[in-house]
């Protein structure tokens, strides 16, 4: 009877998981409408005096993604405001949805990544994630790799998908 050998395990593929790089805290996400007047207009005094009154520090160590779900137009201050409040507190803060926030933070992690490891390798981006990864997250982590290794592909080691090979 023949051994069965492993050649997923004995191959130089170095397998990429986005899911390793998933930033730990909270997720946020602050919807300013209940600070303007009938949910529409931005008074500044009132304003002012209910981020005053709100508790900060809910937000140590989370991430916060700042929206307004009405149509209010909302000057740019107004965020910028409230970014003052969070600052001491929140980990991150942008102005948008969570998907937005989850891109925001992968982009930041993937720009400062050194992938120096990966030169002249073979490696899969692993495909399925349990963790809420943006699609933007797969498209730079590729741009990040190519850079670098012998030959990047996409999905699982039994079924991958071939998306670039150095000439």
């Amino acid at each position: 009877m023949e051994d069965i050998v492993n050649k997923v395990a004995l191959s130089k593929l170095v397998v990429f998981d986005l899911e390793d790089y998933y930033p730990k805290g909270k997720r946020e996400r602050i919807d300013i409408k209940d600070w303007l007047y009938e949910g529409f207009i931005l008074r500044e005094k009132e304003f002012r005096l209910c981020l005053e009154a709100h508790n900060w520090e809910q937000y140590k160590d989370s991430y916060v993604a700042l929206h307004c779900s009405t149509d209010a137009i909302i000057p740019g201050w107004a965020y910028m405001l409230i970014s003052t409040k969070l600052q001491p507190h929140a980990n991150k803060v942008i102005i948008g949805d969570l998907e937005q926030l989850e891109a925001t933070l992968y982009q930041n992690i993937l720009e400062n990544l050194d992938v120096s490891d990966l030169k002249d390798k073979p490696v899969i981006i692993k495909g399925c994630s349990h963790k809420p990864v943006p699609a933007n997250a797969y498209l730079w982590a590729t741009l990040k790799i190519q850079s670098v290794a012998k030959s990047v592909m996409y999905g699982e080691a039994c079924s991958s998908v071939p998306l670039f090979k150095r000439k």
